[in-house]
């Protein structure tokens, strides 16, 4: 109770209470204590690192990970009798079903290695794409989606006759839901979206839109590549098609990545590539391909990036989602209202729904210039497009400057953004 009012909590506001707690310091420092890149000077200043959304940086347990492999273990895998090689697979294919449990899959045969989302991406258009495609067919994408998730559609659909469809953007940033529904037709033979917009941060409703496509029995890929950092992704629960994810968004390696894909979906579909570990039989007359996962995966893997990966995500569990929320909430929040303060920025993307990502523009000045100005403040972050020309385009900018935290970041640190941007423009005026 509310000893002022008289009011007493109900449990959606003591929830909603808890997530906009934010999270003790001392808390965060022994977080940061466990990532060494966070701890060097770049300029004389201590880094602030804010480019979360382009790769995150790794805990002490990734990269002791990824060296015991390589020190102790390092072999291939599902080709070799020896005691290395058997150590080498046993960790690789128990990271597969770490993965599995971590994001909700029913089985490990769902769980296909990649190289990262962008590949995961491909597969599907490729496999599926020239499963089911037929002239006029039609594929339906979002105006805020990365280049990864608009350019294999593009080729998919030039090379069957098919058509690309795109669901309009609100200004604020919001996917037009109307738009979309109105785009969803029998010729719609898959919808492909993002979870959340890599540029503006946008949370889509993801599971209205896989509602309304499965009414329609058209499957339905997430590429959630920005989502899987911020929220915890059941992947059984949204009853999505294939989920594309990076390893290294999420506090893994670089270059490895996941596609989940429903196990009745992906045994119909024909390999991406082929050559070792994908095949059953091979003879100069004709090949037989190995079953899910290994027929979507040819050639050597990367062996240290899955490790690495299933390290990554138990220390995302240690750490837990709930201070992982709780502490990028307040973030956001906070560096809302403080870059809101400085004369003529304006925040591009002003989505309801969004996650740790801020997008904005200072005065007149060229994103570069402001992004070059903050880097000799030992402050990282992007600018630029962010692979997302057509949004940007819609939007009628150039480009952003994109501050994006993670739960390792701080107020202290939003607070040396927002005076940097600042003296950015008040020096490009």
């Amino acid at each position: 109770m509310d000893t002022k009012t008289g009011h007493i909590e109900t449990e959606q506001e003591k929830s909603h209470g808890e997530i906009s707690k934010p999270i003790d310091a001392a808390v965060i420092d022994r977080i940061r204590a466990d990532f060494p890149t966070l701890h060097q000077r770049v300029h004389g200043h201590p880094l602030a690192y804010l480019d979360n959304a382009a790769t995150s940086q790794k805990p002490h347990a990734v990269l002791e990970a990824i060296e015991m492999y390589y020190r102790k273990d390092n072999s291939n895998v599902h080709r070799g009798v020896h005691t290395l090689s058997q150590r080498a697979t046993d960790a690789y294919e128990l990271a597969r079903k770490q993965i599995a449990e971590f994001i909700g899959a029913g089985s490990t045969r769902e769980i296909i290695f990649t190289r990262g989302t962008t590949e995961s991406i491909n597969l599907v258009a490729s496999s599926l794409g020239g499963m089911i495609l037929q002239p006029g067919d039609e594929i339906l994408i979002s105006a805020m989606e990365h280049h990864s998730n608009i350019v294999p559609w593009q080729l998919i659909c030039s090379k069957m006759g098919a058509v690309l469809q795109v669901a309009h953007v609100t200004e604020d940033g919001e996917l037009d839901i109307q738009d979309f529904r109105s785009k969803l037709s029998k010729k719609t033979k898959l919808v492909a979206i993002t979870h959340v917009s890599n540029s503006l941060g946008t949370i889509n409703p993801v599971e209205q839109i896989i509602a309304d496509a499965h009414a329609l029995n058209i499957p339905v890929l997430l590429d959630g590549a920005q989502a899987v950092p911020h929220l915890q992704v059941d992947v059984r629960d949204l009853g999505v098609d294939f989920y594309c994810l990076s390893s290294h968004k999420l506090f893994g390696p670089t270059g490895f990545g996941i596609l989940y894909g429903k196990e009745s979906i992906l045994d119909r579909m024909p390999p991406y590539q082929g050559g070792g570990d994908m095949i059953d039989q091979v003879d100069f007359s004709g090949t037989t391909f190995n079953e899910l996962p290994h027929k979507f995966e040819a050639g050597t893997p990367h062996i240290a990036g899955a490790i690495g990966f299933a390290a990554a995500l138990q220390y995302v569990e240690k750490v837990g989602f709930d201070v992982i929320q709780r502490q990028e909430a307040d973030l956001l929040a906070y560096a809302t209202e403080g870059l809101s303060s400085i004369s003529g920025l304006r925040i591009v993307g002003q989505a309801q729904e969004k996650a740790s990502v801020l997008s904005f523009l200072v005065g007149k000045s060229h994103p570069y210039d402001v992004g070059s100005i903050l880097d000799r403040f030992g402050i990282a972050v992007r600018t630029g497009h962010h692979c997302t020309q057509p949004l940007m385009k819609l939007l009628g900018v150039p480009g952003t400057v994109r501050a994006s935290f993670a739960f390792y970041n701080t107020r202290s640190e939003v607070d040396r953004l927002v005076e940097a941007v600042g003296q950015a423009g008040a020096m490009l005026a």
